[in-house]
C-alpha cells in the first residue's frame, strides 16, 4: 500500500526524537552547570568567613603552642621555636596541675549533681503535672540572670557567714553546723563555688532533657502500664534507653561549658589570692594577658598549649561518649 503523502516516515521521527533528546540533554547539562555556579556562589562567603573565623584560629593556636611568645599578636618573626617544651613546664607546674584538677572535680562531680537533677526535674515535668510552664521557667530562670549577678548573689546573700541563707535556715531549724559553716573560707570556697555553679546550670540542661522526653511516643508507656509497669520501671526501661543521644549532648555540651571555665572562677577568687578556684582558662589568661604578675610569666605559647589540652579533653569526652551511648536500633 503506497505511503500517504501525510504521514510522516518512521525514520524522520526517529532522527527528531533522538535530536530533541541531545538538545534536553545539553540543556540539563548547562542547567547543573548553572547551579553549581550559583551554589558555589552562595557557599563561597560562608565557606571563606568560617576558615577566616575558625580554621584558620585553630591552626595558629596549634602553632603557638610550639613555640615561645611574649604577646599574642606578636608577629611570627618574632616566635621563638620552644617544641614541646611548652607542654613539658605545663605539667612540671604546679599550678596547672591544680587547675586541671579543680577543672576534672567541675566537671565529674558537678556533672554527677547537675545531670541528675536534670533529669529527676525533666521526668517531673514532663509527667503531666500542673502548671509546668512555670515550674520549667522558675528552674531555668538562673540561665537567663548574668552570671556577675548570680555569683553576687551566692557571695554576699547565701553564702555570707553573718546574714546568709544557709546561716538563717540554720538558725531557724537550729542545726548549728549549717549556721556556723564557713562557706568562703579558703578550705570550702571550692565547695560554695561548686554549689552556685550547679544551681544555675540545671535549668539549662533539664530542657534538653524534657525535649528527649517529649519526642518520645505515648505508645510505649501505655503498653507498658498494661503489662503492669509502674512508674520506676518506665522510666529505667523505656525513657534511659531512649534518651542515649539526648543524654550524650548533655554531656558533651557540659563538658565544653567546664573546659572555658572562667568567670565564675574570677569571681569567687583571684587566682593571686586563691588557688583553690583556679581553673585551666584562667592560668591560660595570666600567661596571656599577666604581665607583672609573680605567679604566671608571659608566654603566650604557654596559653595556646592550655587551650590546646582543653580542646583535646573536649574531643576525647565525645569519643568516649559515642562508644558508651551507641547509637542502637531504637525509633520513637
Amino acid at each position: 500500500m503506497a505511503a500517504s503523502p501525510h504521514t510522516v516516515p518512521p525514520c524522520f521521527i526517529h532522527t527528531f526524537s533522538f535530536t530533541i533528546s541531545i538538545f534536553c540533554h545539553r540543556k540539563e547539562v548547562s542547567g547543573l552547570k548553572k547551579n553549581k555556579t550559583m551554589i558555589v556562589a552562595f557557599l563561597a562567603p560562608a565557606v571563606i568567613m568560617f576558615a577566616i573565623i575558625f580554621v584558620y584560629p585553630i591552626i595558629r593556636t596549634v602553632a603557638m603552642s610550639f613555640f615561645k611568645i611574649e604577646g599574642v599578636t606578636d608577629a611570627i618573626s618574632k616566635w621563638q621555636f620552644s617544641g614541646l617544651a611548652n607542654y613539658i613546664k605545663l605539667f612540671n607546674t604546679q599550678l596547672f596541675r591544680i587547675s586541671m584538677w579543680n577543672i576534672f572535680r567541675i566537671w565529674f562531680f558537678g556533672g554527677l549533681i547537675v545531670m541528675g537533677l536534670a533529669l529527676l526535674f525533666a521526668a517531673i515535668l514532663t509527667s503531666g503535672i500542673r502548671f509546668k510552664s512555670a515550674f520549667r521557667a522558675i528552674i531555668y530562670m538562673p540561665n537567663v540572670v548574668s552570671a556577675v549577678a548570680l555569683a553576687t548573689m551566692w557571695l554576699q546573700y547565701v553564702f555570707s557567714p553573718k546574714f546568709g541563707l544557709f546561716k538563717s535556715i540554720g538558725d531557724m531549724l537550729h542545726w548549728k553546723w549549717l549556721s556556723k559553716f564557713q562557706w568562703l573560707d579558703p578550705d570550702h570556697l571550692f565547695l560554695a563555688l561548686l554549689v552556685a555553679y550547679c544551681f544555675g546550670m540545671v535549668g539549662y540542661h533539664m530542657l534538653i532533657f524534657a525535649s528527649g522526653i517529649e519526642r518520645i511516643g505515648s505508645d510505649y508507656f501505655e503498653a507498658a502500664t498494661l503489662d503492669g509497669a509502674n512508674r520506676i520501671q518506665q522510666f529505667r526501661y523505656i525513657t534511659l534507653p531512649l534518651l542515649k543521644g539526648v543524654t550524650k549532648t548533655n554531656i558533651t555540651m557540659w563538658s565544653v561549658s567546664s573546659a572555658g571555665f572562667f568567670l565564675w572562677s574570677q569571681l569567687f577568687s583571684m587566682v593571686v589570692s586563691n588557688t583553690q578556684t583556679i581553673t585551666p582558662v584562667v592560668y591560660m589568661y595570666q600567661n596571656i594577658f599577666g604581665a607583672g604578675n609573680s605567679v604566671t610569666e608571659r608566654n603566650s605559647g604557654i596559653g595556646a598549649a592550655v587551650g590546646v589540652l582543653l580542646s583535646a579533653c573536649v574531643v576525647i569526652i565525645f569519643i568516649v561518649c559515642n562508644k558508651i551511648f551507641k547509637d542502637d536500633d531504637i525509633e520513637f
